[in-house]
């Protein structure tokens, strides 16, 4: 049994406004098999699937792990790319009540791997051979004895119909013949923990997010209503499936009924060719997904992105720059704010005005609110129109932290209110503008710089590609401004014109950047957002080497 959050009452509330509703993952699957079986549901670079197709697979994971003794409430962990198999082993998680773990990441090494899955003391374990940042020198086959509690490890081949060379039959990824009659019955509690992430953020030691079908499916059930999506929207997910985006994907492809597009960029395709060969209608990613999608079409000189009607983007904040090109081009940002722990719980909408779409994260979406807090004291809330840290609560929460009663405890007020560890402001419409992470404030000489700024106003620099503004250590002052970019292929960026560019924008000389280097690229977390924390590490020993400049009015 794990430790959740779940109190009777606020389930009692969620249920009656709607948030929460009977449905498992499961159980839309199999309505969606039944109405529309032979439609196309689900795809990956090599093989398509109809909605009947995907339920006869994910019984049949099901049905394995049955068979291997996993029982309801233990862990089963995937380290893969972005493949159909993943969706279907979260699926067959849904069904039979385990708790899936989808978030191990390709940037791991195989010790890492090991590290989590003893910590979550997995039971069954799906991989792909040679993944991996160490897979060259270090094979996660040799590590895994040194977790007891695994009954099952299944490797998957080239694709979905191939098996894996050179594995014993007991190690191959289900493909046996079903025995319906073998089936356990379906898990049909909405409320039990089916999901625990490890959180991909900037700022240290991950921490397992549990989730319920509920708290993930609520989170769709109000996208897919507010973005009006149905089962004409084909989903084109570019954030991999071990990444939380990814799951909002399938929470939104599942309420729906949409078709669900996965993109592996192993597969040697671009996004943009992916995105035009899918006739992809809607687009999630990062903000630094859209800046090379966006690249890759001024190189092509393409005036249209295919099908595509909306992009969401999400993890960082949307230059806006991007959002503004997006819009020129006939597509519609959604610019989305939100956390592992609480999903995509911040949204543009549609028929919001263009000024809104580029420079907000929009309205808390259904079953979810937002309100400002002092950082110094999260007790205390903040007026409209004042700077804070976000907080927020609603059925889309997470049901705490996977064996760590400490840090469920640190992340909530007194009043129930989780922190966020973001700073944020609400305007007079309600909407949401990101100011930064708390961590990544810049504080110079007692002076508060919020480094998103500097980054928004960089990217509207006609030679700027990408941006990052990180704090370089300074014995008197503590910190000053350092200014990373990255420029666009050709360009060579003067420091002094770049500064020049930020004053004219409206950047205050109090903010200016001491510091500037351009790279030919930046560290990046597995889902796409810039690591901060490693550019400063590379600064401190030397790896790098920004040089120091001066605003000159």
């Amino acid at each position: 049994m794990m430790l959740t959050l779940h109190d009777p009452q606020r389930t009692d509330a969620f249920y009656k406004n709607g948030s929460w509703q009977s449905d498992t993952f499961f159980s839309l699957l199999e309505k969606h098999a039944q109405r529309h079986p032979d439609m196309l549901a689900l795809r990956d670079n090599q093989v398509a699937l109809t909605w009947a197709e995907v339920l006869q697979e994910v019984e049949r994971v099901a049905l394995t792990l049955h068979l291997a003794g996993v029982r309801a409430g233990e862990r089963v962990a995937i380290w893969l790319p972005s493949r159909i198999e993943s969706v279907i082993v979260m699926l067959a998680c849904s069904r039979n009540g385990y708790v899936c773990c989808p978030s191990l990441h390709q940037s791991y090494t195989s010790d890492e791997i090991v590290t989590l899955l003893k910590r979550i003391r997995c039971r069954a374990f799906f991989v792909m051979p040679n993944y991996g940042s160490d897979a060259k020198t270090s094979s996660i086959f040799d590590k895994l004895d040194q977790v007891p509690t695994l009954v099952g490890v299944y490797v998957v081949g080239e694709s979905l119909q191939q098996p894996a060379l050179s594995f014993p039959a007991e190690r191959q990824y289900p493909r046996q013949p079903i025995e319906r009659a073998a089936l356990p019955p379906a898990v049909m509690n909405p409320d039990k923990i089916v999901y625990l992430a490890f959180t991909s953020g900037t700022t240290g030691l991950p921490k397992g997010v549990m989730h319920s079908d509920n708290t993930l499916l609520a989170n769709g059930r109000g996208m897919v209503r507010d973005w009006h999506h149905d089962r004409e929207t084909v989903l084109l997910t570019l954030s991999p499936l071990s990444h939380h985006i990814a799951t909002v994907a399938v929470e939104q492809w599942l309420v729906a009924g949409m078709q669900l597009v996965i993109h592996n960029y192993a597969s040697g395709k671009s996004a943009l060719q992916w995105i035009l060969e899918s006739n992809a209608t809607y687009v999630m990613g990062v903000p630094t997904h859209a800046m090379d999608i966006l690249e890759d079409m001024r190189r092509q000189d393409l005036e249209k992105l295919g099908a595509v009607k909306s992009f969401y983007m999400a993890g960082a904040p949307i230059p806006r720059e991007v959002a503004e090109r997006f819009l020129r081009l006939g597509v519609n940002p959604q610019n989305v704010y939100g956390m592992t722990e609480n999903g995509s719980h911040q949204y543009t909408l549609p028929t919001d005005p263009t000024d809104t779409i580029v420079s907000t994260c929009g309205r808390a979406g259904g079953g979810y609110e937002v309100r400002i807090f002092n950082p110094e004291n999260i007790d205390e809330e903040l007026p409209v129109g004042q700077v804070g840290e976000i907080g927020g609560r609603g059925g889309l929460l997470m049901l705490g932290y996977f064996d760590d009663q400490t840090a469920t405890e640190k992340s909530f007020n007194r009043d129930g209110w989780f922190m966020s560890g973001d700073l944020g402001i609400v305007d007079d419409q309600g909407c949401l503008k990101i100011v930064g992470r708390q961590k990544d404030l810049i504080i110079r000489g007692g002076h508060n710089i919020h480094p998103a700024r500097i980054e928004d106003l960089t990217h509207r620099h006609a030679a700027v590609s990408k941006a990052a503004a990180f704090a370089i250590a300074d014995d008197r002052l503590g910190e000053r401004v350092c200014l990373a970019i990255i420029a666009r292929p050709g360009v060579l960026i003067d420091p002094q014109e770049l500064l020049a560019h930020l004053y004219t924008v409206g950047l205050s000389k109090y903010d200016m950047p001491e510091y500037f280097i351009a790279l030919p690229s930046f560290p990046l977390t597995a889902s796409g957002k810039i690591l901060k924390r490693e550019l400063m590490e590379m600064a401190k020993r030397g790896d790098i080497k920004p040089d120091a400049v001066r605003w000159k009015p």
